[in-house]
């Protein structure tokens, strides 16, 4: 289960629950949304960046803190399966 509390516009804070709980800190700013669907909340691509996540890595091994978009930097396929596009 994925639970994501707004802190603020761009700050959120994300709950896995899974054999051991797990909490993460998530920067996800205007500038990066705007290249991704609009049909969708931030807190969506928050929620299916991570189900992308848990199917490649256990909540345990997420980073504690991070800016979403450096998801691509570990795994290029990110972007791609969520046609980010690129201006």
């Amino acid at each position: 289960m994925i639970i994501i509390n707004e802190i603020d516009n761009d700050k959120f804070v994300v709950y896995v629950k899974s054999d051991v709980e797990s909490k993460h800190t998530v920067v996800f700013e205007d500038k990066y949304y705007l290249r991704f669907n609009k049909n969708k909340s931030k807190q969506e691509i928050i929620k299916e960046s991570f189900e992308f996540l848990l199917k490649r890595e256990p909540n345990t091994q997420i980073l504690k803190s991070f800016n979403l978009n450096i998801i691509n930097n570990y795994f290029p396929e990110y972007e791609n399966e969520f046609n980010v596009k690129w201006w």
